[in-house]
């Protein structure tokens, strides 16, 4: 299993607040049942040798909802960070927050700061959640930094500057709920990712919901702008020799 997994894996976590619809719920009522979905594909993540997990929790155009469910959500995060850091503790999973940060109140920056000290020396799985997040934002803020340090602005310089930097790109990003689009989510690190759409909603996405999405990518000829018959040549080359 582990040898097959990739990487970095990323996911747009989609369809809570319909999975709540449908059920007569609040819509944040789906958010909570998403924060277990994302509880069990970390534990997955760890067990099957993903060593980056990158999760879509809040894009910068999410301020656009109702105000109720914008604010149940920054409830949600103050209080599951509080729940979920001991686990991720002892699951060695090392927690960074992507996105920009002026926005949150107080309470809520210092709890993700709090999250991610606490988490700093693990080794086991990164799990980057992009909260305030927005790819083309990414971009911006990227060059801004690079501007105002006086560097070179090239894809070497902009890529390390990114909110992923520090990580390899995703060799896989997987939204669930049905859509098919990457709405505005690492617009910059998916050039090469291979992409993997389901119709399942997130709550309702487990073990064999990313296992079936791993199989599919395993099946996939990543070629990173070569032919096939390139990517086959070293291996046929060391056989013969």
């Amino acid at each position: 299993m582990k040898s097959t997994a990739p990487n970095h894996i990323a996911i747009v976590m989609d369809g809570n607040g319909r999975w709540a619809t449908r059920r007569f719920l609040p819509r944040v009522a789906g958010h909570k049942s998403g924060v277990d979905s994302l509880r069990r594909c970390v534990r997955a993540c760890v067990v099957r040798g993903v060593a980056v997990l990158t999760v879509f929790a809040f894009s910068s155009e999410n301020w656009n909802r109702p105000k109720d469910e914008v604010s149940g959500l920054m409830e949600l995060l103050v209080r599951a960070l509080s729940r979920e850091v001991p686990q991720l503790v002892a699951d060695g999973v090392r927690l960074h927050f992507l996105g920009e940060r002026g926005a949150l109140s107080g309470a809520v920056r210092a709890g993700l700061e709090r999250a991610e000290a606490a988490t700093a020396a693990n080794t086991s799985l990164i799990l980057n959640v992009c909260f305030n997040y927005g790819g083309r934002w990414d971009i911006v803020q990227a060059a801004n930094a690079l501007a105002e340090r006086g560097e070179a602005i090239n894809e070497q310089s902009l890529g390390a500057a990114m909110q992923l930097g520090q990580v390899p790109e995703p060799d896989l990003i997987i939204r669930t709920g049905g859509e098919q689009r990457i709405s505005n989510f690492l617009l910059w690190q998916a050039a090469y990712s291979e992409l993997y759409f389901c119709d399942t909603l997130w709550p309702e996405f487990d073990e064999k919901a990313l296992d079936t999405a791993i199989a599919e990518y395993g099946q996939r000829e990543r070629r990173f702008g070569k032919t096939s018959d390139q990517l086959r040549a070293p291996a046929t080359s060391q056989q013969a020799a």
